[in-house]
């Protein structure tokens, strides 16, 4: 059975992640990429669907023994897990090497003090737990081959096979590694080469703390910072630049319920908040491969703007259900793909707007391709701002005017006027100032109620939206605005769960709401931190600090967040770790910091 959401570690190597639960079990990873089938699939199923569980043996019939403490090594993504038996202690060091050949995991076991018996089950099933993979022996090493895919065993202890699962029974002493490593190849090609374990950890190691040294943050959050970034590192697809929202598909937004999608793509909203993130802690390099990845993506054809693409910026992402896998915790069904890809959101032209307007305000080298690509996108809002939407959160139901969708149209509208301002490029100012004023003027009109003192969900609706937090951050109107005060003090009211944290809008349970969906949803973390940014920018400091704490409690052991939190079951649900939760966060830690709102 798969731990909680928040038992789970990542590890990664910028191409593919895995994720390693407290009890040592590898249950979710795909090879050799992000978005590539699952070979161990046990998050979303069972054992039968695949995993890889390193540990210290354990009785038939008990629960295998989670870590009696576990954490990154310094600021990295090599994961330590330690083990405290009656017979003594064992280390367990986790890591994918940044790669340079065939992906590999590799696990080492240290012996620390005693003699402890240990035991490596490795059960690889292929396509999402569906294939049971040929697994024999060849020049000493174990492979498993399924069609085009093949996965390596090295190990320097003895294995065998029983019940369709790769074992290995060995007892560690003290000071004493033993490597295990997998190592993916296409089946067609010549086996990969053996690993160099020890070797790979040094490299590791130091290209992570390479990276980390480039952070230009040393404010008084800087380990949740630093975590964060490491995340949205680990997240970001190197050959391309693209960044997945998240490595995981179908953990439930609501235990038992049906809100299940696929996050192992580039979402243009996500990747442009990332970006920002990264600019404003000093990863340019990063944000220079993301605005190439974009205008790769976007190959000239604004018109025809998606919501998402492949990390590679692949336009065709269908939608498709695994009947086989019944689904985290039984919250079915499980996807892969996301037909949202297809909808219409204004609001990503402002967010893609925005994010070349910072990359162009802290000095990233000029694009005139960018450039060119930011006129085009404005051509297009001209004649389709004022056209309804499936807005920000990919609703399932009718298209709306949803007030977020206008305001982020307003947003790339007034950077783009700053662009041709500023010089750089040449466009019909005047003709745009007056498209900027006429979205200002639409919104203000019709998406806010006088009588209650807040903007709303979309226009004519009653319901609030906590998307509307960001009207003061975007600079549509001033933080001291009545209007603004209102929106963020009625989402306190009418958004907030007892605990303090935000829904993203209200939902309907057993019937079908604004969303086209059925069921609930945890508090969304992004909107808890946009409330404290919020409560930062209207001068309640210490209000938005103890929020902002309380949201850093919510983080698990290793301070990874999913994309909710459950003010029922007190748990994280939602796809994990999720990018548009620990950007956000790094946004909010740098405005507190720059506020003075340190914690005690």
């Amino acid at each position: 059975m798969a731990g909680r959401i928040e038992d789970y570690a990542l590890i990664g190597d910028m191409q593919t992640a895995a994720l390693v639960c407290r009890d040592g079990t590898v249950d979710w990873l795909c090879l050799p990429r992000f978005d590539s089938h699952a070979i161990f699939a046990g998050l979303l199923g069972t054992e039968e669907h695949g995993f890889w569980r390193l540990g210290p043996a354990y009785a038939d019939g008990t629960e295998p023994p989670a870590a009696s403490r576990r954490h990154y090594r310094g600021e990295s993504l090599i994961l330590e897990s330690e083990y405290d038996t009656p017979r003594g202690t064992v280390r367990v060091i986790d890591f994918m090497p940044p790669r340079d050949g065939a992906p590999q995991l590799v696990r080492i076991v240290e012996g620390v003090s005693g003699r402890v018996a240990m035991r490596s089950a490795l059960r690889m099933r292929f396509s999402y737990g569906r294939i049971v993979p040929w697994v024999h022996r060849t020049d000493d090493r174990t492979v498993a081959v399924a069609g085009p895919d093949s996965v390596w065993l090295d190990t320097s202890v003895e294995t065998y096979g029983e019940n369709l699962t790769t074992y290995a029974d060995f007892t560690v002493a003290p000071g004493q590694r033993i490597a295990f490593t997998i190592s993916w190849q296409p089946s067609h090609k010549p086996q990969p080469p053996l690993p160099e374990t020890e070797q790979a950890l040094v490299a590791t190691e130091e290209f992570w703390r390479e990276w980390v040294a480039q952070c230009t943050y040393h404010g008084p959050y800087r380990e949740a910072v630093v975590r964060s970034l490491i995340t949205l590192k680990a997240l970001t697809y190197a050959p391309t630049g693209g960044i997945v929202a998240a490595p995981t598909t179908s953990l439930p937004e609501e235990i038992g319920g049906m809100r299940n999608w696929d996050y192992r793509y580039t979402w243009l909203r996500d990747a442009a908040i990332t970006l920002s993130s990264l600019l404003r802690t000093g990863y340019r390099e990063e944000a220079r491969a993301w605005r190439e990845w974009l205008l790769r993506a976007v190959a000239g054809d604004p018109e025809n703007l998606q919501i998402m693409y492949g990390i590679a910026g692949e336009r065709e992402l269908g939608e498709a259900e695994l009947d086989w896998l019944p689904g985290y915790e039984e919250s079915g069904p499980v996807r892969v793909g996301n037909s949202a890809a297809q909808q219409l959101q204004l609001d990503v032209y402002g967010e893609v707007t925005e994010a070349l307007h910072l990359a162009h305000m802290t000095g990233l080298a000029r694009s005139d391709y960018a450039s060119a690509l930011q006129l085009k996108l404005i051509q297009y809002l001209q004649d389709h701002w004022d056209q309804p939407d499936e807005g920000i959160w990919e609703v399932r139901g009718p298209r709306r005017h949803f007030v977020h969708s206008k305001v982020m149209a307003w947003v790339a509208v007034d950077r783009t006027i700053k662009l041709i301002e500023s010089g750089d490029v040449d466009g019909p100012l005047e003709e745009w100032r007056q498209l900027r004023e006429d979205i200002h003027r639409d919104v203000c009109e019709r998406g806010y109620d006088k009588e209650r003192n807040t903007f709303t969900q979309f226009y004519g609706s009653k319901e609030l939206d906590a998307s509307l937090l960001l009207i003061p951050q975007m600079g549509f109107l001033p933080p001291d605005d009545k209007r603004v005060i209102g929106t963020i003090e009625a989402i306190q009211r009418e958004l907030s769960t007892p605990d303090g944290f935000v829904l993203r809008y209200p939902t309907t349970g057993d019937d079908v709401g604004v969303d086209g969906l059925e069921g609930d949803e945890g508090a969304f973390l992004a909107c808890s931190f946009w409330l404290a940014d919020d409560l930062a920018m209207i001068g309640r400091v210490d209000e938005a600090r103890k929020l902002f704490e309380k949201l850093l409690a919510l983080r698990n052991d290793l301070g990874l967040l999913a994309e909710e939190w459950d003010p029922i079951r007190q748990r994280q649900v939602g796809n994990f770790p999720q990018a548009f939760s620990h950007v956000p966060l790094i946004d909010t830690a740098l405005r507190l910091t720059a506020a003075g709102a340190y914690g005690s």
